[in-house]
């Protein structure tokens, strides 16, 4: 239960990390609020998962899932540049944090 927590506790980071930049510094407020709302979600998942993983791995793992849906969120809606090397990167994040699983 606390992986699955974890999973979506790191989509929810990339919803409040769009949703930030989305409220153009506050302005709009239903930007404002998602990002309110998917700020605290996550992070009281995170902790609720760091009551059984270890912090090293399941911050990595939050951090890492969280990373690679923001960048491929900006490159698929929001109109961000795409590259081989970026998408290469990206693979090896995915890859770094499936590990980290499988390590655990």
């Amino acid at each position: 239960m606390a992986w699955l927590v974890l999973v979506i506790s790191g989509l929810l980071e990339a919803v409040w990390a769009v949703a930030l930049d989305r409220s153009a510094g506050f302005t709009r407020p239903l930007a404002t609020a998602v990002f309110g709302v998917a700020l605290v979600l996550s992070m009281v998942g995170l902790g609720y998962s760091l009551r059984t993983i270890p912090v090293g791995t399941g911050y990595a793992v939050w951090v890492g899932i969280g990373a690679v849906t923001t960048a491929i969120t900006g490159m698929v809606a929001l109109g961000e540049n795409t590259s081989p090397m970026k998408i290469l990167c990206l693979l090896l994040v995915v890859g770094g944090v499936v590990g980290l699983k499988y390590a655990h």
